[in-house]
């Protein structure tokens, strides 16, 4: 009962202060909270659409991810945050018109100051135009590895305005999509790892060359790793005459982003291999000629003399 005093009381002092009725502030109220529950009820449907969008691309496989369900964490990720806004800004409006019965002038204002402050935001609309081209031509999406604007690292977030890189060293880059001139996608439908192994100038290169082929075909029928290699993987030969050894290349066509793990399995495959055929990998080391022209100064010769 008392509390029941307590909130008409504060009803009434607050429609005294605004000089209306109490039934009327009751109302408003009510309306408010009628709005801001909408609002809520809204951003649910749209993180509950989000959430459908995922996992209708999402084929059951936690270890790759395919580029229909790196589309789909984009979207999603980009439905959330414009509807976020969207649905803030129609609840303010909302919420003004309630208070306010004629928000025309009040919007004018606003359309003023918005027409100043754009003037000193074109960056911001360069980002959001920018945004949108990048989502439109699906040029990269979440989960791709990209390098842009001077930064490397997997997508791990986008908006209409920035992209989120995290590098290999756990570093979080935000690049404005208004400064993204030039993107390289290592990620986008398949991927090559390049492994340049030296040897020996002694080796038996035909040897060589048939112990690296050799491995690579072991390693492509590993039941762990086959379903990581997509397409043709070749060892083309000598690549290169260097000062310590012979360069031997091999290439391997993987799926998206498995390149630098199959890289590094092959390193360490080939290298067990060659110590078991006894194939050396060449150390830097460098050959020193002195030549002596002339006589030698007087006094040499029997100086070394005299030291035998």
């Amino acid at each position: 009962m008392l509390y029941s005093v307590v909130v008409q009381d504060v009803f009434s002092r607050i429609a005294e202060f605004f000089g209306t009725s109490r039934g009327a502030v009751v109302e408003k109220l009510l309306d408010l909270g009628l709005i801001w529950l909408g609002a809520w009820l809204a951003y649910w449907v749209v993180r509950r659409v989000a959430r459908r969008i995922v996992a209708a691309v999402d084929d059951g496989d936690d270890s790759t991810m395919t580029s229909a369900e790196k589309r789909g964490h984009t979207v999603a990720q980009l439905v959330r945050s414009v509807g976020r806004v969207v649905i803030l800004v129609v609840a303010l409006l909302l919420t003004l018109k309630l208070l306010i019965a004629d928000i025309g002038p009040l919007l004018a204002g606003f359309g003023i100051l918005g027409l100043a402050v754009s003037f000193g935001a074109q960056s911001l609309v360069k980002d959001v135009i920018a945004g949108f081209f990048i989502l439109v031509e699906n040029q990269f999406a979440v989960g791709d590895v990209i390098e842009a604007a001077g930064k490397s690292g997997t997508v791990e977030g986008m908006t209409l305005r920035v992209v989120m890189l995290r590098d290999v060293r756990g570093v979080v880059h935000i690049v404005p999509n208004g400064q993204i001139t030039t993107v390289s996608n290592l990620t986008r439908s398949w991927s090559r790892a390049i492994v340049e192994v030296m040897v020996g100038y002694r080796t038996d290169l035909d040897h060589a060359l048939e112990v690296f082929r050799d491995e690579l075909a072991r390693f492509r029928r590993e039941p762990a790793w086959k379903n990581r290699f997509e397409g043709d993987s070749d060892v083309p030969g000598v690549e290169e005459l260097g000062d310590h050894g012979v360069v031997i290349r091999t290439t391997l066509r993987t799926v998206a982003g498995a390149q630098w793990e199959v890289a590094r399995e092959f390193r360490r495959r080939i290298k067990n291999r060659l110590d078991t055929e006894g194939i050396e990998i060449p150390f830097p080391q460098r050959t020193v000629h002195v030549r002596h022209s002339g006589t030698p100064p007087l006094g040499a010769a029997d100086a070394i003399a005299g030291d035998e």
